[in-house]
């Protein structure tokens, strides 16, 4: 364990390569260098770039490569062999379980977790023409489109948020998909055409939060991570992981979550969870809406209550 001249600790800090991962790790080391001289602590940071599976495999629909941790199980292998001392995730892409050994540290505050269009020209969904190329990789975000939209035309397109951008012109689309989220962490928010509703279109289960991972037994990094921690974030992210794992969600199939903070009172939090399943084609869209308490039991129960609906058929379906 490498220590600075100040005696505080070198924490070693493991992300993707790609633009958008090496943003959002610079934005959270900032904000944990705040804390650490808000409360007296003298750690420093470095980074570490890490390569993987996800990254290395870019011409293959997300959806074909299976498995979930795509882009996280090298990192997290890092992590368990002491390589690095934390990692940032998009939380989108942080498996259900996670590997003995590791936690989930902080939850920051959550980014705007919605999707949202960037168009030739310039309008929203209901301006593109008809029968208009859209591109995305995500099954979640064409089910939903075709549902809203039948006519539209579904492009596959994978890479990172600069090439998918690119991608408009020069394959001819008329419009791509992406994370509101990513595009302003990146300082691209002039770019959005316009954000994709959640009543038109669910997110991904913890689109626009960030997960930091460290190890169980790292009481030094789990104390710093501890004050980063967003308790709302927490909690309405937890409910829809407990959705998706109740589901056994993977890449393979349409499926989003989104919850919201309805009520605060003496007793606590009342939370509002939308789950939603569809069939690839958006022929089928499963929707329920429920509020409750507890994070947990309420993704149980929104689960459940898709299961009653016949989620489990559309799963079946598409073999998840």
């Amino acid at each position: 364990m490498g220590h600075n001249s100040t005696g505080g600790r070198v924490i070693v800090v493991g992300t993707r390569q790609s633009a958008l991962a090496l943003t959002q790790t610079g934005h959270v080391i900032d904000a944990l260098k705040q804390l650490c001289q808000h409360h007296g602590f003298s750690h420093t940071f470095e980074i570490r770039k890490i390569v993987t599976k996800g990254d290395r495999i870019l011409d293959v629909t997300l959806s074909k490569v299976g498995g979930k941790g795509l882009f996280v199980k090298e990192i997290e292998q890092a992590l368990l062999d002491g390589e690095i001392d934390l990692a940032v995730h998009s939380m989108k892409d942080m498996p259900s379980e996670l590997p003995d050994g590791l936690l989930n540290g902080a939850v920051p505050k959550r980014e705007d977790p919605r999707d949202c269009l960037i168009t030739r020209n310039g309008g929203g969904i209901e301006d593109l023409p008809r029968g208009a190329s859209v591109g995305t990789s995500s099954l979640r975000r064409a089910s939903q489109l075709k549902a809203y939209r039948p006519d539209l035309e579904i492009r596959s397109i994978r890479g990172n948020i600069d090439s998918r951008i690119r991608k408009l012109e020069t394959e001819g689309l008329d419009a791509i998909v992406l994370a509101t989220a990513g595009l302003k962490r990146m300082g691209w928010e002039e770019r959005i055409s316009s954000p994709v509703g959640v009543d038109i279109c669910i997110p991904a289960v913890g689109q626009g939060a960030l997960g930091i991972e460290c190890r169980e037994g790292d009481a030094e990094v789990r104390a710093l991570l501890a004050l980063l921690n967003d308790s709302d974030t927490e909690q309405t992210v937890a409910a829809e992981r407990t959705f998706l794992a109740a589901l056994n969600g993977g890449c393979q199939i349409p499926i989003g979550a989104y919850a919201v903070i309805t009520d605060r009172d003496t007793n606590g939090l009342t939370f509002m969870l939308t789950g939603m399943v569809g069939s690839p084609d958006g022929s089928t869209i499963l929707k329920e809406i429920r509020s409750g308490r507890d994070p947990q039991q309420l993704g149980l129960e929104v689960a459940q209550a898709l299961r009653d609906q016949g989620a489990d058929r559309i799963l079946a379906d598409i073999g998840g």
